[in-house]
């Protein structure tokens, strides 16, 4: 069974207290993406369930068993690096089949399974090459054979794509996908790029600092993020965020005010603010829309012409930066004057200030 359970889970290296109090429940057959910046420990993490680590507390259950003590070997997981760590003297063949002839299976059972790997990833006609033959794309896809042939329960991805180019990055992320579409093995990702995370999780752990900031399915942490640094962190370009005074709280909603903008009314999502409260106004480029009459009015810094959006960085009178993605074409000048305004009921509101 490749359900996992992490109660508690603390790591120190040291006096470095890394991975703090970390909770973390993951179904069978769930695809989890652990997403933050450098530094927050995301790594780490998946360290401590393949067993490169050693766990400083908690407990880390791989099915039904406790396995804070069990050797890699034992806990029937896979691990894919950001290093392709592949053989460069053996062929994509003897690559993929290197732990299958380690652990002394038959030579036909070798074969089905290297066979039914290549299948899988597109790579029948790689498997007599070497990889100084493959571009970067086909030898993180041997890293990934080799860990299908194991048919382990979980798969661990540890930023795998960091090395492709755009492109690359692209269509390996829809072979992953798809991999996990067909073997429907539990799989857990890392990765700082939320939008593989975005694309690829079933359930994505927004982590900072070692600590868990919120957990959930992709679509209910970008509509609904728990708090600013979630908020900044998923979607592209970042949440703007507007400093503002709450005037007043209703049954749905609060009502704030600033120095950039009128008297506007935002849903409080079951926060609970006071009269006077300093508070954050979140606002989505997507959401912003040109409106000459907008609240919002600044000089166009600069403006980025992308075929089906247009992305503009925006001065706003009082220095503060805004940012707009248009969805459409338009030709915005370096220093024009622009105006935007939003729709109150899909931004958001937060007690903290940055």
């Amino acid at each position: 069974m490749g359900a996992i359970s992490l109660r508690g889970i603390n790591k120190r290296f040291g006096a470095t207290h890394v991975i703090k109090d970390v909770n973390i429940e993951i179904e069978q057959g769930e695809f989890c993406v652990f997403v933050g910046p450098s530094g927050c420990g995301k790594s780490t993490l998946l360290r401590l369930i393949a067993g490169l680590e050693d766990i400083t507390s908690g407990e880390l259950r791989i099915g039904d068993r406790v396995v804070n003590h069990l050797q890699p070997k034992e806990r029937a997981v896979a691990m894919v690096f950001q290093s392709y760590a592949i053989f460069p003297h053996m062929t994509v063949r003897e690559n993929i089949a290197f732990g299958l002839t380690i652990r002394r299976e038959s030579r036909a059972e070798i074969d089905r399974k290297v066979s039914e790997a290549a299948r899988m990833l597109r790579m029948e006609d790689l498997l007599d090459r070497r990889p100084s033959q493959l571009s970067g794309g086909q030898r993180q896809r041997v890293a990934i054979g080799r860990a299908v042939v194991r048919d382990p329960s979980v798969f661990l991805f540890d930023e795998p794509l960091s090395n492709l180019d755009a492109a690359l990055r692209m269509s390996t992320r829809q072979e992953i996908a798809a991999l996990h579409a067909q073997l429907k093995t539990t799989m857990i990702y890392v990765t700082h790029d939320q939008v593989e995370a975005m694309t690829l999780a079933d359930k994505i752990v927004v982590l900072k600092e070692g600590r868990v900031m919120q957990i959930g399915a992709p679509m209910d942490l970008y509509h609904n993020p728990a708090n600013l640094f979630v908020a900044g962190f998923l979607g592209a370009p970042s949440m703007n965020f507007l400093p503002v005074t709450v005037e007043a709280q209703g049954a749905r909603t609060v009502t704030v005010t600033g120095d950039m903008l009128g008297r506007t009314e935002v849903p409080h999502r079951g926060r609970s603010f006071a009269p006077g409260q300093p508070a954050t106004l979140g606002i989505r480029p997507q959401y912003l829309r040109p409106d000459d009459s907008g609240a919002l009015r600044g000089t166009v810094r600069v403006s980025e012409r992308l075929g089906t959006e247009t992305v503009v960085d925006v001065a706003l009178a009082q220095g503060t930066r805004l940012m707009a993605a248009l969805a459409e074409d338009v030709i915005l000048t370096p220093g024009a004057p622009v105006a935007f305004g939003f729709d109150g009921y899909k931004a958001h509101v937060f007690a903290e200030t940055p």
